[in-house]
């Protein structure tokens, strides 16, 4: 063993077990709980023939108006032939259009359709009642302390990552 390296007497092994002291721990957790809330999510959205990651693109489109796809790849976390994919998908359901840029003769931009509004609106009612499967086990208040947390979490003041 090298002499600069602290001797741990009982080495700390990265789980997502409550109670885990690991400096892995909370990424383990948040995984594991976005395994959870994506299954749930997932179960939403069957009906309605796509996945989250058409979802993700709604919702941007929803929020943003038209984008462009390299800006949908970003505001996803998608990489640029995943985001094409993905538009691909929603242009043959309908759901979404790709559109000419004026003045840039190769742009598009991604534009969600009527039919998309109209599902992007039905898949959150459906996905109420599975959401509250999510917080069944947290007491009064704790659902919206840790959506708090989370978002401080997910977006800092900072802007530091």
């Amino acid at each position: 063993m090298n002499a600069d390296v602290p001797h741990r007497s009982a080495p700390s092994h990265a789980t997502d077990r409550p109670g885990d002291t690991s400096p892995f721990a909370l990424g383990l957790l948040l995984r594991r709980a976005h395994w959870r809330a994506a299954a749930v999510m997932s179960e939403a959205l069957r009906p309605f023939g796509i996945e989250l990651r058409h979802f993700a693109v709604l919702i941007a489109l929803v929020n943003q108006g038209p984008t462009m796809q390299r800006d949908l790849a970003a505001a996803t976390g998608t990489d640029k032939a995943a985001i094409m994919r993905v538009v691909d998908d929603l242009e043959r359901k309908g759901l979404a259009v790709r559109k000419a840029v004026p003045g840039d003769r190769r742009a598009r931009a991604v534009e969600i359709t009527p039919e998309g509004v109209e599902l992007f609106d039905a898949a959150h009612v459906t996905a109420d009642s599975l959401a509250e499967r999510l917080v069944d086990g947290l007491e009064p208040g704790e659902s919206e302390q840790l959506t708090a947390l989370l978002t401080r979490l997910a977006h800092p003041a900072d802007g530091a990552s």
